[in-house]
């Protein structure tokens, strides 16, 4: 799994098109904060989606793998006066928590796990942080962005500020991907670029093996929709979301 290291300092303006308040709205669908308090972000980065999860009435806590990201998440909640703990933690290896009443894995975290055994691993290891009736959010990326649109680049992106030029490649596993990224920031007061380059891998499964391993696991109800909708997926989703109740 990438440590997202120096991508963690550019990675909120890479992110703006990602509608955060409707994963809350989500969340807070199915489990109000008022009669599920206790939440665990799982691959938390820089707090962006766990601010507005404490925001909403939530008791939020947070794991990342990224030391560089939780600085980030632990500076935003600081100057929110809010005191969310932070762990620097593999999510395959999640221990220490009981009795959570919310866990979510946001914006294709759990893509970034691409053994099997770890995938597996991480549901059962949430199944067991989680109290009788919580419940479990998370998203993946479709077979059909995997697959196709990763794979129809490269893609380029340049603010003025940021650049980069992201090129993808199939990965060793099926329904992976390899993005090499790389980057050219300017410095705000030298107003030079600085090349820094990046490596990112991905993978996802179809939506039965995810409905499979948590049903196998003890998950008692299992919901798929699609693309930050109500409505179930189609070959062209590009996000699933789940939701399990334990």
């Amino acid at each position: 799994m990438s440590s997202y290291e120096r991508f963690a300092h550019v990675y909120d303006e890479l992110q703006t098109d990602i509608p955060y308040s409707l994963y809350v709205e989500w969340v807070l669908q199915h489990a109000p904060s008022s009669q599920f308090p206790n939440l665990l972000d799982i691959g938390c980065g820089t707090g962006v989606l766990g601010l507005l999860f404490a925001q909403a009435g939530y008791k939020v806590s947070g794991i990342d793998l990224s030391e560089d990201m939780l600085s980030i998440a632990a500076e935003r909640f600081a100057e929110a006066d809010l005191q969310v703990p932070l762990y620097c933690m593999s999510m395959d290896e999640l221990d220490g928590f009981e009795a959570l009443d919310v866990v979510t894995i946001a914006i294709d975290s759990l893509n970034y796990v691409v053994e099997e055994k770890a995938v597996y691993s991480t549901l059962q290891r949430i199944f067991d942080a989680l109290r009788d009736g919580g419940q479990l959010f998370f998203d993946v990326h479709s077979l059909f962005k995997m697959n196709d649109i990763f794979l129809d680049g490269p893609f380029t992106y340049d603010d003025g500020d940021i650049s980069y030029v992201w090129h993808t490649e199939p990965g060793d596993f099926d329904h992976s991907v390899v993005h090499q990224m790389t980057f050219y920031v300017r410095d705000a007061v030298s107003e030079l670029y600085e090349r820094f380059d990046e490596e990112h891998i991905q993978r996802t499964f179809t939506i039965e093996q995810y409905m499979t391993w948590l049903r196998a696991i003890g998950f008692t109800h299992v919901e798929v929709t699609a693309d930050f909708t109500d409505e179930a997926p189609e070959y062209e989703s590009e996000r699933i979301f789940i939701r399990a109740v334990k």
